[in-house]
């Protein structure tokens, strides 16, 4: 029996997507939950675990084409011979099947999921294809411990990924804490400059060697030599972004305002929290005290944290804190839910796993919906400040510019100190020039003096 399984809507009201990449072909063998194709929609990458257990019939779309909501995508014979080129396979292979007490035990890790939203690591097993020759690896995995009951090896070695996962592993690199600064600060990447400092090490000269070498941006190729020109389609989550963009700047009257701030407390803050207990497992970087320090500026003001309908001012009692991300798939802006009423250390926490998915290409829809207001990080890319355009649907997004050493007037002297550049965009239908200048003063202000936040929680 052939059942074809329709392309779902894995968002809101989503209408189409783009095939990415199969995992299966004609005449593997699949199984309920096992992911077999991903999928990029104008908002996530997206893995979709197929809803039956069978032989794959046909693949109905091929990798690239956009497919409307509803069309079918893969056909799977569901028929009571589905599993026979599995048996065969191993009867020609002489491979012995897992004992039956061996199969009982692993049908729990199988966890049923909402189709579209993928599935753990781990919670299926591909069947080899048809006439395909099992790896011992898979023979023995059905009576073998769980993967990760084995002990990690001592050298650092590569985690094999899961199907599709595409994912490099983190590499380690040598380098001092000052290097690694100087790399942040310039936008350099670590992970892609070669040492040449003892031991390999990275010096602070490899890391301006690095940044003064052209670089493409995410997504891109550099031009091949003697190319004119480069054609790119526009699709996906760079064309959601311009339409979305495009909408928001000729429908909300922008107006943007900009505050140059001494952030040395705040440098200095972040040092000390990196040595503190709670934040041992986390990063801890100054964008997590500009995050705190725009919740508590919206808990004073709350019309920044609002909506136009057009008939009405909708002002939102909960914040949903956007954090631009920039990604190979172009601009996503993933939020974190209820961020107001998270702690400090939860909220290192949140920031992390959220920068991490974005990055990974593992935002899901649900992450990059309903957000209230939104931070752009324009200075990890070297840049001092910009006019941010708003996200559709909300009435204020900051941009916190590099942080550098600048002279500063300090009780009459001209000193040293950490200077970073605010910029604040705003509906001005909802929010006046005194609204937002209070707002970005006072975001100013707890930047400038990190005990601010606490006496104004």
């Amino acid at each position: 029996m052939l059942r074809e399984f329709k392309l779902p809507d894995v968002g809101e009201g989503l209408t189409e997507a783009e095939i990415v990449k199969w995992h299966v072909s004609p005449g593997d063998s699949v199984v309920i939950n096992q992911t077999i194709v991903e999928i990029e929609t104008a908002k996530a990458v997206v893995e979709l675990p197929c809803p039956f257990e069978g032989v794959v019939a046909s693949l109905m779309a091929a990798e690239g084409d956009t497919v409307d909501v509803g069309k079918p995508i893969i056909a799977v014979d569901t028929g009571e011979g589905a599993s026979a080129p599995r048996e065969t396979a191993l009867a020609d292979d002489m491979v012995p099947s897992p004992p039956p007490e061996a199969v009982a035990e692993a049908k729990p890790e199988r966890q049923p999921v909402l189709v579209g939203y993928g599935v753990k690591t781990g919670a299926t097993t591909r069947r080899p294809r048809k006439g395909q020759t099992p790896a011992p690896q898979a023979a023995q995995s059905a009576s073998a411990p769980a993967p990760q009951a084995v002990p990690a090896p001592v050298a650092p070695v590569a985690p094999a990924a899961p199907p599709g996962a595409g994912r490099a592993a983190p590499v380690h690199v040598l380098a001092k804490p000052p290097v690694r600064k100087l790399a942040k600060d310039l936008g350099v990447d670590l992970a892609a400059v070669t040492g040449t400092g003892p031991n390999g090490s990275i010096t602070r000269d490899d890391v301006h060697a690095a940044a003064a070498e052209p670089v493409a941006a995410p997504g891109y190729a550099l031009p091949a030599q003697g190319e004119r020109e480069e054609r790119i389609p526009v699709k996906g989550v760079r064309k959601a972004t311009a339409a979305a963009m495009v909408s928001s700047a000729f429908t909300a009257p922008h107006v943007t305002e900009f505050l140059q701030v001494d952030v040395t407390e705040t440098m200095d803050a972040v040092r000390r929290l990196r040595e503190m207990p709670d934040f041992a497992d986390v990063k801890v970087s100054p964008l997590l005290l500009v995050a705190r320090a725009l919740l508590t500026a919206v808990r004073r003001y709350p019309l920044i944290n609002s909506s136009w309908t057009g008939d009405e001012i909708v002002v939102k009692r909960y914040v949903n804190l956007g954090i631009a991300a920039a990604t190979q798939r172009g601009l996503i802006v993933p939020n974190i839910k209820d961020a107001q009423a998270l702690s400090l250390p939860e909220l290192a926490r949140a920031l992390a796993e959220l920068t991490e998915k974005a990055r990974s290409g593992r935002s899901q829809p649900s992450d990059l919906t309903g957000g209230t207001i939104t931070i752009t990080n324009v200075g990890v890319f070297g840049v001092d400040a910009g006019t941010p355009i708003l996200n559709p649907g909300e009435a204020a997004i900051l941009a916190f510019g590099q942080v550098r050493d600048l002279p500063w007037v300090v009780d009459g002297q001209i000193v040293p100190r950490k200077v970073t550049t605010l910029a604040l965009s705003f509906d001005h239908r909802i929010v006046d020039g005194e609204l937002g200048s209070y707002f970005l003063r006072d975001v100013g202000a707890m930047l400038q003096d990190p005990l601010r936040m606490l006496a104004w929680s």
